[in-house]
């Protein structure tokens, strides 16, 4: 997997996770402090977005994953 891929997986792992832990009405609810995590990577993507730089990414690159669209 190239690096951008590793990104957007993991970012779609964390809402989806947070959001299970956040909501109410979900079976694995423990706090609704977890949709606060889902807005923090909701806002990093769209950081990422308009200023096509991703912290994760530059550190994935240089541990060795690959660079690619």
């Amino acid at each position: 997997m190239t690096s951008w891929q590793i990104v957007r997986t993991v970012a779609g792992i964390f809402i989806l996770l947070s959001l299970a832990l956040g909501s109410p009405a979900s079976p694995l609810f423990m706090s609704q402090w977890w949709l606060a995590f889902t807005a923090f990577v909701g806002l990093n993507l769209l950081q990422s977005g308009l200023t096509k730089w991703c912290m994760m990414e530059t550190i994935l690159r240089k541990l060795g994953a690959r660079q690619g669209c």
